[in-house]
């Protein structure tokens, strides 16, 4: 009784073996399974995908923008990139702390014209986190970003704008307006 209980393990190890490249064959055979296919090696085929997304027929410029609200050095990297819709872009934002204390600040985004903010996706942005600088010390952040190519044909150009605060105690009052009662 042991041996056949033995003998029916093995056989049923053997076939749970054998079913992937069984239902492989036979997928590709039949047709049935596009993963099949598309595993298989076709000459002068690329095996990575190219995006679909990007929209070739159309180039819009990004302009980069940099405010700040205290005694800091903030600057893109470089001011204009010429972008396609639909393709992943990446620049950098220089932040230097010239102060002689430890501070620690945030920046909030804002785009031009309007209706582009909708479509103008970020995928990293130091604009998600308050960061804390020694003083003297610089950073460089990324930007990574993608237009969606539903964007209006009318926008030709978008500007990206960042205004960069201390956050904390070190933050500058508002200015008072003028006939302000006390």
């Amino acid at each position: 009784m042991v041996g056949k209980l033995c003998v029916v393990a093995a056989g049923m190890f053997a076939f749970g073996y054998g079913l992937i490249p069984l239902y492989k064959h036979i997928c590709e055979l039949t047709g049935i399974n596009i993963l099949a296919l598309g595993e298989q090696q076709v000459p002068g085929a690329s095996r990575a995908p190219a995006n679909s997304q990007v929209d070739l027929s159309r180039t819009i410029t990004v302009e980069f923008d940099a405010n700040s609200r205290g005694p800091w050095d903030f600057k893109p990297a470089q001011r204009t990139l010429q972008v396609h819709p639909g393709q992943l872009t990446t620049v950098m934002y220089e932040f230097q702390n010239v102060q002689n204390r430890r501070m620690s600040a945030q920046a909030i985004p804002s785009y031009a014209p309007r209706q582009a903010a909708a479509h103008f996706n970020k995928i990293e942005c130091f604009c998600f986190n308050q960061y804390t600088l020694e003083p003297g010390e610089k950073k460089q952040w990324p930007v990574a970003f993608v237009i969606d190519p539903k964007l209006s044909k009318d926008v030709t150009t978008i500007t990206l704008s960042y205004t960069f605060f201390e956050v904390g105690a070190g933050t500058p009052p508002a200015p008072a307006g003028e006939g302000a009662r006390s």
